[in-house]
């Protein structure tokens, strides 16, 4: 029977935030820069005949967290939607908290939960050495999985120590 050899050293490293990302703007903001400002020196690439960008974001999510209290304040009811954009997830919190008819099924009234919404985007980089490597955006941590060379640990952890909303 044939064995299975290592091939790869692929790693992961999590970096926890001491503090939730405060919005969704806010994580808007530190997601695009890395897109926008490509910080790691990433390259364009070509694979199955299709170029790619240096920087792509390949997922995103956005959960709004809504709650439903009586006259008294006692939450009565709970509810999470899911959305694919910012924009989206901006546009939903807006008709949720509108939409009179789901309000009056829990027969209180309807509140953003903005400290428990959840959001999370990955973003595949392109090193020049060739490797590919994802980093994952969430609102409580930040993952950086499938690299190899420590050079590029080093420049993201570079990176996030630059940014204050990622301490």
């Amino acid at each position: 029977m044939a064995d299975f050899v290592q091939t790869s050293q692929t790693k992961s490293a999590v970096r926890e935030l001491s503090n939730p990302i405060a919005s969704v703007s806010a994580f808007n903001l530190i997601v695009q820069s890395v897109i926008t400002d490509n910080p790691f020196a990433c390259v364009a690439y070509m694979t199955a005949g299709e170029t790619h960008d240096p920087v792509e974001k390949t997922r995103e999510n956005y959960t709004a967290k809504m709650v439903y209290e009586d006259v008294d304040a006692v939450t009565i009811g709970i509810a999470s939607h899911r959305f694919n954009t910012i924009a989206g997830f901006n546009a939903g919190v807006t008709a949720l908290l509108a939409a009179v008819d789901v309000t009056t099924a829990h027969t209180g009234s309807a509140l953003h939960d903005a400290e428990n919404d959840t959001f999370s985007a990955t973003i595949r980089c392109h090193d020049a050495n060739g490797e590919l490597y994802m980093l994952n955006f969430s609102r409580g941590r930040v993952t950086l999985t499938s690299y190899s060379d420590e050079a590029i640990r080093i420049a993201v952890e570079t990176w996030a120590d630059s940014v204050a909303a990622l301490a």
